[in-house]
């Protein structure tokens, strides 16, 4: 700020920069309306920003204001801003100097009555009933008799000992706790993370996967019981595996994650009544029904009994069952003695009019054809042999000339060699000497280019480059300082040298405590 006087002007009043009028309108205005609550609709809401800030604004039918919630702000809000809905803002107003606008940081948010709260409920109800989470088809039935029982819900409060009492009296079976918050900031994300959490257990791990969950909590307001609208509880909810209870609140309190469980218990301890059977019951249920399994096998036992005595008694006798078979076997030993004899007669003829045919002339004559058959087919294979034994002299004469005459054809072969080597020889010795007469021809080309273009060729002429202490080309006085050493190359050499004086830079060449900036590398001096 600046209170001089200006003789010139015609008034006394201050004189202020932009900047000095911008901060002290800041400060008045957040000083002023340091924590402020505002009531309107939200306007513009496009979702977080991809930095994690969300910008918007609240209006009314007269009047309109921006609003900016941070990020670390929007993580802990109880529920997600909606375009077009009625909400109370707390914060702080301040300004933003680069534009000249005011705008409201906004720290905590909630709908603006209960009425907003139902319609937002019901929006979400119809947005997610829409992508299917609450039909009917997809839930799943409670088993009858689990062996584990996974309960979400506070530690802390009376639900979970009203849940473990009812089971440990109807029927005592292992019981798995994740204690989460079921109120306040975080309480959705706490909730929905136990339900995965018990979802992602193995089956035949150390902690064992539950067979049902129950997330439960204790009865309370809509407020109270808004962490279980959010939208990631009833996704969550929708997506388990594991068949799920909803026990929130009371009978007549219903929330989003009622619509998306497998099951809807009126309390908590009616969810415990669910997810178990009575023991007692059971057990007389099945004294019962092992009762009357026995009267029937008793009463199917004494009907087969009668049964079986009524056919005993429709049943012939022993001896009625085995006369007819006693019968024949009494004809048939009586006629085996006969039968044999005529059998013995019968064979015997056979014999007889086999052995008048059997003759020595006859089996010396058919032995003798037998004799000659066999040296005929010896003949034929001595034969056979004799060929076979001059066919493989045959092939051992031709491999032995093929032998004989080898040397020859591998001494032409290797002369033929011999004389193209030396040829191919000939002609590479000739390519390499054209090559590296060409390769230095091309070599002494850049080497005149690269000398015609170096600097040294300049310092013959009188000229030198002067480097700094980091032998650097200094191509500017302003570079160096009093006091510095440098460097300077001739022709011939290099000399030390000591700086008496800084140089002096350009007007306009550097700005008030700005950074100097690096100097440019040597380039060439053509």
């Amino acid at each position: 700020m600046s209170n001089v006087f200006d003789g010139d002007s015609p008034t006394n009043l201050a004189e202020y920069s932009v900047s000095e009028l911008s901060g002290s309108i800041k400060r008045t205005v957040e000083t002023a309306f340091d924590q402020v609550r505002v009531r309107g609709e939200i306007s513009g809401y496009r979702g977080p920003h991809s930095s994690g800030h969300a910008y918007f604004a609240l209006k009314d039918d007269r009047a309109r204001i921006d609003a900016v919630i941070w990020k670390g702000t929007f993580s802990r809000l109880k529920f997600r801003p909606e375009e077009g809905m009625e909400v109370i803002a707390t914060g702080k107003v301040t300004t933003f100097p680069g534009s000249s606008k005011y705008q409201i940081v906004i720290e905590t948010l909630e709908p603006a009555g209960t009425g907003a709260l139902m319609a937002l409920i019901e929006e979400r109800k119809r947005k997610l009933g829409a992508e299917g989470l609450f039909d009917a088809a997809r839930k799943k039935r409670l088993p009858f008799m689990p062996s584990v029982i996974g309960v979400v819900t506070s530690p802390t409060g009376a639900v979970i000992r009203d849940i473990l009492h009812r089971i440990s009296d109807r029927f005592p079976v292992h019981v798995l706790v994740w204690p989460v918050k079921v109120q306040g900031e975080g309480s959705g994300e706490e909730v929905a993370n136990a339900i995965r959490g018990f979802n992602a257990l193995e089956p035949a791990g150390t902690i064992l996967r539950p067979d049902v969950l129950i997330v439960a909590r204790g009865g309370g307001s809509l407020e109270d019981l808004w962490s279980f609208n959010d939208e990631i509880v009833v996704r969550a909810a929708a997506e388990s595996e594991i068949p799920l209870i909803s026990a929130v609140g009371h009978e007549t309190d219903w929330t989003l994650i009622d619509y998306a469980a497998d099951v809807r218990a009126p309390t908590p301890t009616g969810a415990a009544e669910m997810a178990v059977p009575v023991k007692a019951e059971l057990e007389a249920q099945a004294a019962a029904l092992a009762a009357r399994l026995q009267g029937c096998m008793n009463r199917q036992m004494d009907q087969r009994r009668q049964s079986v005595r009524a056919l005993m008694r429709a049943l012939p006798s022993l001896d009625q069952l085995l006369a007819l078979p006693r019968r024949r076997f009494d004809e048939a030993a009586a006629g085996l003695g006969r039968g044999l004899e005529l059998n013995t007669i019968n064979k015997r003829r056979g014999f007889e009019r086999v052995a008048a045919h059997l003759r020595p002339d006859l089996l010396a004559g058919r032995i003798a054809e037998r004799r000659q058959t066999l040296n005929e087919r010896m003949t034929r294979a001595e034969r056979m042999v004799e060929r076979l034994v001059d066919r493989s002299k045959s092939r051992v004469d031709r491999a032995e000339a093929i032998l004989a005459s080898l040397p020859t054809r591998l001494k032409t072969q290797t002369e033929r060699g011999r004389e193209r080597l030396g040829n191919l020889s000939r002609h590479a010795d000739t390519a390499i000497r054209h090559q590296l007469t060409r390769a230095r021809a091309e070599l002494s080309a850049q080497d005149r280019v690269l000398q015609s273009l170096s600097y040294k060729n300049v310092l013959k002429r009188g000229y030198a480059v002067i480097r700094d202490e980091d032998n650097r080309p200094v191509s500017q006085a302003a570079h160096l300082s009093a006091g510095m050493g440098i460097a300077i190359e001739f022709a011939d050499g290099r000399v030390g040298a000591m700086t008496t004086e800084g140089g002096t830079p350009p007007a306009g060449a550097r700005k008030r405590n700005a950074k100097p900036a690096e100097p440019p590398k040597q380039g060439s001096l053509f």
